[in-house]
Formats: structure tokens, sequence, C-alpha cells
């Protein structure tokens, strides 16, 4: 499917005329793709749990962005995470965007369906294949919604500190990224028509366990961005691998781990990522190119290999026993986007960030598959803290594989900025 060399998406060949001026655009659309009736919700690797409860609306949301030839889909969809197996079926169906030029990433929110085929401990699965069905045309449908309302747009980028009790390291309070970098398109009337928020958070206030069907905190933060003037929101998470969440921590111990946590934290982050972008200045026609690659990696957990065996999505690994994904590149005017297929932990983001050569420099984590945590080697299985994060990790190799593979990739392309 993909030459040795890196692949330019941009050029790959769409229907004759259907891109014809080279102003930028953008265009957004979502879709509520909650089950009725309630399915069981998925916290991890292991069975799902029964809901009967629905907070918010799981969505799926894409926005697409087109500039002189080039057009680039990036969609959110509110689950754990949503595998290549699933994104392939998705891209499929889109006859108006180049495959490889599709980006589907998971909110990870834990209180989702579950879209991987985790086995219950009873020789199955909670995995409702009619559900995942439906779910993949509606996202094919959402992404022609997109396109469909395309229309003339000037780009605002930011990236700064995200104030505030939002997000924190379960295992090292402080080690955790706290920049939150925004994309805002802004409409011909001078008015934000979309918003996409990029922040390392697991969105695991509620969880799993209490039988509740919920988007998590990014269902108020969606909320939150529509009431204050910035369009439709969308969120991409970044690097928030081992254990980046939500920090709903009580003053005197305990958690919150309730829908008005939820609402609190969500609409916080929708707060500061409005003002981080609100003083950037608007792009009129940022350039845009769009590039990819394959990656692959070894399977060395016995874990996540009996998942992928007993998974009736029919996941696929080569001869050689590695799982292959697509990592992507995008510049999007100055700044540079890259995909990550898991979780990242948070010092491979930030060293990630530091080396690519955008301004601001994004990740997409959980972006085209979701492949568990990634770690270096000097990480993985090092300590105690360690041990859950590295048996749902492809291997110990995974961490060096990503740095290396991104870091040659962003050195062959042109620089962000350039037309």
């Amino acid at each position: 499917m993909f030459p040795k060399l890196l692949v330019l998406a941009a050029v790959l060949a769409l229907a004759p005329g259907a891109i014809s001026q080279a102003a930028f655009r953008a265009g957004i659309a979502t879709k509520d793709v909650t089950p009725d009736p309630m399915l069981p919700v998925s916290g991890g690797v292991g069975p799902s749990k029964a809901a009967t409860i629905r907070h918010g609306d799981l969505t799926v949301r894409a926005l697409v962005l087109e500039q002189d030839g080039t057009r680039v889909a990036f969609v959110s969809v509110d689950f754990l995470g949503f595998p290549k197996v699933l994104g392939d079926r998705v891209r499929a169906l889109v006859t108006s965007i180049p495959a490889t030029n599709i980006l589907i990433g998971a909110t990870h929110t834990h209180s989702a369906p579950d879209c991987y085929g985790f086995p219950d401990g009873k020789g199955g699965t909670a995995c409702d294949l009619p559900y995942l069905d439906r779910l993949v045309k509606d996202t094919a449908a959402t992404i022609q919604s997109a396109v469909d309302r395309l229309q003339s747009a000037g780009l605002r980028v930011a990236s700064a500190e995200a104030k505030g009790k939002i997000a924190y390291n379960y295992y090292a309070p402080a080690l955790y990224d706290p920049r939150c970098s925004v994309i805002q398109c802004v409409g011909a009337d001078g008015k934000a028509f979309a918003t996409l928020v990029n922040y390392a958070i697991h969105p695991e206030v509620i969880g799993n366990s209490r039988g509740i069907c919920s988007p998590d905190l990014i269902g108020p933060l969606y909320e939150r961005i529509a009431e204050n003037g910035g369009g439709t929101g969308i969120f991409i998470n970044s690097a928030q691998g081992g254990m980046v969440t939500a920090d709903n921590r009580r003053a005197g111990g305990g958690e919150n781990s309730d829908w008005a946590e939820c609402q609190r934290i969500g609409r916080l982050l929708g707060d500061e990522a409005l003002r981080i972008v609100s003083d950037a200045p608007v792009q009129a026609n940022p350039p845009l190119r769009v590039y990819a690659r394959p990656i692959s990696f070894p399977i060395e957990s016995p874990r996540l290999l009996a998942v992928l065996k007993a998974s009736p999505l029919g996941f696929k690994t080569g001869a050689d026993g590695r799982v292959t994904t697509t990592l992507n590149v995008v510049n999007l005017g100055k700044a540079q986007i890259v995909s990550i297929p898991g979780e990242a932990l948070p010092n491979i983001g930030y060293y990630l960030k530091r080396k690519m050569r955008g301004q601001p420099n994004l990740l997409f984590g959980l972006t085209n598959d979701s492949f568990g945590y990634i770690l270096t080697r000097v990480d993985f299985g090092s300590f105690e803290r360690y041990g859950y994060v590295s048996q749902v990790s492809l291997g110990e190799q995974t961490g060096e594989i990503l740095i290396d593979e991104v870091l040659k990739f962003v050195a062959e392309i042109p620089e962000p900025g350039m037309p």
C-alpha cells in the first residue's frame, strides 16, 4: 500500500475538479453515536461493565481543512481507542479525501463501548459488532458532512500552559505537560466556527465501574467552547501515557468521580483553550501539507497479542509478527503535527515536541491506532509503578522506534510554513 519512500498524501488523486481554488477552507461536522439501548462500557484491557445511566453524548467529530489541492481530516471519536482495523473501514467509505489524509483519534474516555474486542474472561467479548458497523458508517458520513460544509476560513494556532486544576501525573504528580495547543477556524464574519483542543489527559473521572455511559470531561469541554464563542469543539489527546489523568483529587484525600467534576474540569479546559488562542493572529491562507508513511512495531507483549488474536475484529499482523499503522506529519502554517498510535509517556512527548520543527508543535495521541502504552526501553519494566503500563505496551522497543521514525520523518520533509 505504501511506497518505500515517504508518501506525499496531498498529491494522491481526488475526483477531477474536486479542489480547484488555492484559498484556505475548513468545515466541521458532528454526529451523536451514543448507543440506544445502552451497551457495556470499557475502561481498558479486560471485561466491560454494564451501563444503565447516560451523562452527556458520545460523538464523532470531523474537522476538514483544505488548501491549494491538499485536504486533510482530523477526526475525534469518544471511545477508549479506535484501532486501525476500524479506521481503515472508515477510510474505505470516504472518496473525497485520500485515505492517508484521514487522521482518526480517540478521546480515550473510559465510559464508552469497547472498540477492541477485549476478552471478557468467559471466552467471549462485550464488543457489539452491529454497533461498530453503524459507528464506522456514521464516522465516514460525518467526515463527508464536514467536506460538504467547507467554507473560506482564517486560522488561529496557539500553544501555552493551561492554568488551573485540570491534569496531573498519577505516578509522579508534576511530571506531565501542562501545555494546551489550539487550532481555531474563523469564518468570513470574523467569528470562530471550529476549535480543536490538543491536550494530554485521561478522561476517566467517571471510569467504567459506575454503570455510566459518558464522554466524561470532554462533553462539558465541548459545551463550554460552544457557549463562549469557539464554535464546534473537537478534542484530540496528546502524550498522556503513564498516567496523565484528570486532576479530580479532593483536598482531604480521595477523588471526585461524578458528573459535576467532569463539568468542572471540562469547562476549565475549555476556558483555558479559548484564552490561549484568543490573541493569536488570524492567518489568511496558511500552507497545508500532509505526509504519511508506514510505521511498524514488534509485538512482545503476551497480553496484547492475546487480545489481538481473540478479538472478533480481525486484527492483522505481518509474517514477522509486527503490527503496522500510518504515521502522519502535518504542516499547518508554521505549526507541525505528528500522530502517535497509542499512549506515549510524557517524557517522549516533551522530547518529540522539542525536536520537531514547528511553531508550535502538536502531538495527536491515540491517532491512527491504539497500541497501548508507549515507553522507552529505559522506562520499560523499570519501576513497580510502571508494571501495568509495561504489561499493556507492545514492548520495550516501541518508544525507541517511534522517536527514531518521527525524527527521521520530520527531517526529510520541508519545514512548516513552506508553500
